[in-house]
């Protein structure tokens, strides 16, 4: 069985580091931790993860957030993976710093890489995971602080929202997505 992973964020040293790309930071993670490197490939980067008998492939999209439905679904056509073998990653700013959201389908609550892979697949029924980066920003500040660096109190608390999301994947390529969202949608 074969799952794609899907970690959403923005190439470039500009983008490194920002709450936007904690789809991508967790990917790394995930890497970093089962010893495995991402290849530069068509439409982004990519890496394969196994676990208790599954084929995770790893993708970071190169084709900036607000395209990521062409990188999508690209790897879903040429790995022949079912859409609802995919999980996407994300950031988002309703949740509080380190909350995890596990839903089988939905939209794309004003997210904009997750409206064009909904667009570019023509549903919204994938499993997404979404993030809390919080909100703590003033009004019209929205896209400073999205695309912003994390502050010294918000670093600390990374590695471990980065290890339950890694074991969110885990889990939902093991046991499920229902299962999993009992398990991992709490803070």
């Amino acid at each position: 069985m074969s799952y794609l992973i899907v970690g959403l964020g923005n190439i470039g040293i500009e983008y490194a580091d920002t709450r936007h790309n904690i789809g991508f930071n967790v990917l790394d993670a995930l890497a970093r931790a089962s010893n495995i490197s991402f290849h530069s490939q068509r439409y982004g980067s990519v890496a394969e993860y196994r676990f208790k008998g599954k084929s995770f492939l790893l993708l970071k999209p190169s084709t900036f957030m607000n395209l990521s439905g062409k990188a999508v679904n690209y790897w879903l056509q040429a790995e022949k993976i079912p859409v609802e073998n995919m999980l996407v990653v994300v950031d988002d700013l309703a949740l509080p710093l380190g909350t995890l959201r596990m839903r089988k389908q939905g939209s794309d609550g004003g997210h904009n890489g997750l409206r064009d892979i909904s667009e570019t697949l023509g549903t919204n029924n994938f499993t997404r995971l979404r993030i809390g980066i919080g909100d703590n920003f003033g009004r019209g500040q929205q896209v400073d602080y999205v695309l912003g660096k994390w502050r010294e109190d918000e670093l600390k608390e990374l590695p471990a929202v980065y290890d339950r999301a890694i074991e969110a994947i885990k889990s939902f390529g093991t046991i499920g997505t229902e299962r999993t969202m009992n398990f991992f949608n709490t803070k």
